[in-house]
Parts: C-alpha cells; sequence; structure tokens
C-alpha cells in the first residue's frame, strides 16, 4: 500500500481499487501505484469489488474484464448506472488487441483501456488524468447540486407557489414517457421543473411577492427571471439542454411571449413540453388572486388559449389525452374544442 501522497499538498491520498481474480496481477498493479503514492486496495472478483466500492469510495478502478462469476463489463455496468458510483472512472485490463473486449467495455461505460504487461509510464499517465477529470467532473456535479438548493429557496421564498417544483416533477415524468421522450430529454425536463424559475433569485421581493397586479414597468423586470435563470445555469455544462426550458418557457405559439419572440416550432420543444406542465399546475393550483380550476376547467382555459394562437395545437391535444388517460372523470369535450380550432 502507498504511503505518500501524490502531491503533499493534498489532504487526502487518490484511493485506486485494484480488481482481478489473480494475485499476482494485483501484487503487480499495487507495486506500481504504490510507488506513485496512491492508496491501493483489492478485491479478487466482481462481487466483492461492488461490495467495497460502497464502503471507501474509490476515485479510480483498475478492472480485469475476465473474471468467474461476474466479469468486468457486468461491473462497470453496475457501478455506471448507479447515480452514487457513476462518476468514478473505470480502467479496463484488456489482453493485448482485444477489440471485441474493447467494444464491450465501451458499450458498458468504461471509461479507458490498459493492456497487460503494464507500462508504468502509461499507467501512471492515464491514472493520473482520470482522477483529474473526475474530481473536475465532481466539481460539477457539486455546483448542479448548489443551483438545486438555489432553486428550492427561491420556491420557499414565494409561499404561494407550495409544492409547484414537486408536482412538475411528478407529472413530467409522467407525460416524457407518455410522449416516448428519450431518457435524457426526460432528464432534463425534470431538471427544468426545478430550475425554469432559478432567475426569481434577481427579482426584487416588492415585485415578485406583489399580491396586485403588476404595473408595465414592474412587469418587465419580472421578465427578467428567464434571462437571469439562464446566465445562472450557463457555465455549467450539463445543463446545456435545460437552458432552453429555463429561457424559452414563456414563449408563445404566435410570438406574442418572451423573451425572444419565438414563433411555433423556433420554440425549443421541450420548452413547449415544459410550458404546458407548468400553466396547468398554475391553473389547478389555489393562488391569493385566484381559485384552483378543475383539471377540467383548466384544459378548457388551455384550449381557449391554443385557438387564440398561444400554444403548439398538436402538443396540447397530446396533453389533454394524457390528462384525460390519468383521471378517467374529465369529460371528453376538450378535445373536440382543440380539433375545431
Amino acid at each position: 500500500m502507498g504511503t505518500s501522497p501524490v502531491n503533499s499538498s493534498d489532504a487526502e491520498h487518490p484511493k485506486i481499487l485494484v480488481v482481478d481474480d489473480h494475485p499476482s496481477s494485483r501484487m503487480t498493479a499495487v507495486a506500481l501505484l504504490s510507488v506513485e503514492g496512491y492508496e491501493v486496495l483489492e478485491a479478487e472478483s466482481g462481487f466483492a469489488a461492488l461490495e467495497l466500492v460502497t464502503k471507501i469510495a474509490p476515485d479510480l478502478i483498475l478492472l480485469d474484464v475476465m473474471m468467474p462469476g461476474m466479469d468486468g463489463f457486468e461491473v462497470c455496468r453496475h457501478l455506471k448506472q448507479d447515480e452514487h458510483t457513476r462518476l468514478i472512472p473505470v480502467v479496463f485490463v484488456t489482453a493485448l488487441n482485444d477489440r471485441r473486449a474493447r467494444l464491450r467495455g465501451i458499450e458498458s461505460g468504461g471509461d479507458d483501456f490498459l493492456t497487460k504487461p503494464f507500462d508504468q509510464l502509461e499507467l501512471s499517465a492515464r491514472v493520473k488524468s482520470l482522477i483529474r477529470q473526475k474530481r473536475l467532473n465532481e466539481d460539477l456535479d457539486h455546483a448542479g447540486q448548489v443551483l438545486f438548493s438555489i432553486a428550492r429557496t427561491i420556491e420557499r421564498r414565494d409561499p404561494n407557489t407550495g409544492d409547484h417544483c414537486d408536482r412538475l416533477v411528478k407529472r413530467g415524468q409522467a407525460f416524457g414517457e407518455f410522449l416516448h421522450l428519450s431518457r435524457q430529454e426526460i432528464r432534463d425536463l425534470l431538471w427544468g421543473a426545478y430550475l425554469h424559475d432559478i432567475g426569481k433569485v434577481g427579482i426584487p421581493d416588492s415585485v415578485l411577492l406583489k399580491q396586485g397586479k403588476l404595473s408595465d414597468d414592474e412587469w418587465m423586470i419580472m421578465r427578467q427571471h428567464v434571462l437571469i435563470g439562464e446566465q445562472i445555469c450557463q457555465p455549467l455544462r450539463t445543463m446545456k439542454g435545460v437552458l432552453p426550458i429555463i429561457r424559452h418557457h414563456h414563449e408563445r405559439w404566435d410570438g406574442s411571449g418572451y423573451p425572444d419572440g419565438l414563433t411555433g416550432d423556433d420554440i425549443p420543444f421541450l420548452a413547449q413540453v415544459f410550458q404546458l406542465l407548468d400553466i396547468y399546475d398554475a391553473l389547478t393550483s389555489e393562488r391569493p388572486y385566484k381559485i384552483a380550476y378543475t383539471p377540467e376547467e383548466s384544459l378548457d382555459i388551455m384550449v381557449q388559449e391554443t385557438r387564440q394562437g398561444w400554444r403548439n395545437p398538436v402538443l396540447m391535444q397530446q396533453f389533454v389525452e394524457f390528462i384525460q388517460a390519468a383521471s378517467n372523470n374529465l369529460a371528453p369535450s376538450s378535445s373536440s374544442l382543440i380539433e375545431s380550432a
């Protein structure tokens, strides 16, 4: 095991887990990595590796491909599908020029490949690079958590919205599946549910919490929240798919929305999807300035707005069908209103 740090200024020694059913192979890897100052731990099987990962949280896993019971590919798939371990880099150890193993490794989510026997310089360079990348990814992940925390604070700042974001998340998941959106699109939709109004952190309380009707000047200030929100989230690459939702969820199909007055399919599709969820939740929720409308009344209002040109009529029809499928007591009259638009 390593006894000196990779960098004397680091408070913790990076931990590496070596997984191989051959003791001699593990000994070689341990010797080479210990010289570099890493804390090295060993596992002799895939099952032992998965159990150990939850206890030690390694910074990198050096994983042999061919092992009895559970091979390296299956171990990697387990790790990459788990929210708590997906950021741990996995380096597959393969036979020289084993193209098939490399392809399977890529499919299972592996981050890099090394061949036996190890070249110490190559091993050192790849391990250092991947650990550095892991820590950058963790920083991004932590920054995202900060954004979600800010969004929660904003929601609590406005007592009128209640559990608005949580309701949007639950209905967004169901509507995304109803539309057969991809896993990535549904994730962006759910993140948008939490972050769509994060820009309200820059709106004064005198405007945000005003009980009466906003003046023209106050309304101009309120509209800035979509631009502020986009600026807050823009530096994070993981937010790329969420930014269009944040910026454009107040656009209208006929171009009368804000901030850019986009029309038709120039409005990003996920922003259109999210807008329907957002409006429906607002209509069906009680606020100081309005009663809570029934699901049928809310759909009727949204359909009328669609006939005015504010919404995508095809998507609105799908939303009506989605709500009706979830609530069997809704009358079918709303559908005919859209079809006659």
